[in-house]
């Protein structure tokens, strides 16, 4: 069934200068570049009332109307019980703890079974929202605190705070190899030139940013805190395996197993089946959209997680002054 949507947003002056499919795509994050550009073209999308063209560059402060009907392409309507935490809710809001292993929404090769419906069980007007209310998402296999609207104003609000860069998130990791020290990674982002389910560093990629702090340091491991100063997919994962460091169990980006010199059998399976990336969204941070109070969560390191550190804190106990 075709869903009408009806979307209004103010452009913020940070994105002043920027085309309109640009701004289109961080405003209305939920839905895809081509999507956007299609209504812009259509007219569908408008400024200030008015059609226009995709590139044209605004000086911030007009108003972004999207009029249209959505043609889902998977089955976002089924309701179903899946099994994740709610850590806060009300009229406006959902702050839920994904569990890793859970995928955020229905698509190729996960039509049903998702986050989504999950949430369309618990709360079914949720299913009248862009992406039923999800504000960011996070990969499968990362854990922790994700931001849900449950109303257009709150949905529309909350994307323009993601915009602005004023919604905080703090994530834990585990990643190879010793870090001496925090720093800041500035290395811009874009799809991987030759394998599209990636992404990489690039030089025409978006601007990205990652703050890393050291936790705590292993023998052959350092758990690290890294907080989100921009937003790009798989960002964290791409940019610690830039520097030399992937996180511990992302293939994906070039973990290798590495283990500590003389570890024991056990600690060395521990590391090498360690079945994720270890990454956890530890912190979300974000001004409430109809109170305008700051809001800030925590989540404490899952099993997995924890019982890894806990093995590395005993193996480097073992061979202390390594």
């Amino acid at each position: 069934m075709n869903q009408q949507l009806d979307l209004t947003a103010e452009v913020p002056l940070a994105l002043a200068g920027r085309r309109v499919d640009q701004i289109a795509a961080t405003l209305f994050a939920d839905y895809s570049r081509a999507l956007l550009k299609g209504w812009i073209e259509r007219g569908e999308l408008r400024v200030n009332g008015a059609a226009t063209k995709p590139k044209r560059r605004l000086i911030g402060g007009e108003t972004l109307t999207l009029h249209t009907q959505l043609t889902p392409r998977e089955n976002w309507q089924q309701p179903q019980q899946i099994d994740f935490d709610i850590v806060y809710e009300d009229d406006a809001l959902l702050v839920v703890n994904k569990p890793a292993g859970l995928v955020v929404h229905p698509g190729a090769g996960n039509p049903d079974g998702t986050l989504v419906n999950g949430l369309l069980n618990h709360r079914p007007e949720l299913s009248l929202l862009p992406r039923a209310g999800i504000v960011h998402r996070l990969d499968k296999d990362t854990s922790g605190l994700m931001l849900v609207a449950a109303s257009l104003p709150a949905h529309a609000n909350l994307v323009a705070q993601l915009a602005e860069r004023s919604v905080k998130r703090t994530y834990q990791a585990l990643v190879e190899g010793l870090l001496i020290a925090g720093r800041d990674i500035d290395l811009p982002i874009g799809r991987h030139p030759q394998q599209r389910t990636r992404q990489a560093v690039r030089e025409d990629g978006r601007e990205a940013l990652t703050r890393v702090r050291v936790l705590q340091r292993f023998r052959s491991h350092t758990h690290i805190e890294a907080a989100l100063a921009t937003g790009r997919t798989h960002q964290i994962r791409v940019h610690l395996a830039a520097i030399g460091h992937p996180l511990l169990g992302d293939r994906r980006y070039g973990a290798r197993g590495r283990v500590p010199a003389g570890a024991s059998a056990a600690v060395v399976a521990a590391i090498r089946q360690f079945p994720r990336q270890a990454l956890h969204a530890c912190m979300l941070g974000f001004t409430h959209p109809v109170s305008d109070s700051p809001l800030q969560f925590r989540s404490e390191l899952p099993a997995d997680l924890a019982q890894i550190l806990a093995i590395l804190t005993e193996d480097a106990g073992v061979h202390p002054d390594e």
